[in-house]
């Protein structure tokens, strides 16, 4: 690397923020998604040195393509993959210690008759819709709680 480079990546030190995006706007012709400066740093000194030599290798450049191939391939699985793993609206890795979608799980506390009814995805309280049973015996009890130890479902439900 010559000195004249050296000095380029010296001087983006002192650089802020906005000065940093700024300036990798003018080299990569495109404003950055990051705010991050290590990040805008180590790209804006890359870029410079790959100028100074002349750009990439072959080498680079031909692993860059193979890379470029491959971009169909998703990051993420799609949101139907999700509801297609449900089977009769239940999910397939549903906790054990769970009874059936249908169920009635009662329990006394101080005097109060609780009635739960187990959902496909979920739980009914009191005509509200719950997510987990912690929130529900939080929101009777009003300390936090864990919901299968609350319910005493301490085994795989057998029915």
């Amino acid at each position: 690397m010559d000195d004249s480079v050296r000095m380029q990546i010296e001087n983006l030190r002192n650089l802020k923020i906005n000065e940093l995006r700024t300036r990798y706007r003018d080299l990569f012709g495109e404003a950055s998604a990051s705010s991050n400066r290590a990040h805008l740093f180590r790209r804006i000194a890359w870029r410079l040195q790959a100028q100074a030599e002349a750009g990439l290798s072959e080498r680079a450049r031909k692993r860059a393509a193979e890379l470029a191939n491959d971009l169909d391939l998703r990051l993420r699985a799609p949101r139907s993959f999700w509801r297609e793993i449900e089977r009769n609206g239940e999910i397939l890795n549903r906790d054990p210690r769970l009874p059936p979608a249908g169920t009635v799980l009662e329990r006394a506390y101080q005097g109060q008759s609780l009635r739960v009814s187990v959902l496909a995805s979920g739980f009914e309280y009191q005509g509200k819709h719950y997510a987990s049973l912690s929130a529900i015996a939080y929101r009777v009890t009003g300390t936090r709680w864990n919901g299968f130890h609350f319910f005493r479902l301490k085994q795989e439900w057998t029915a």
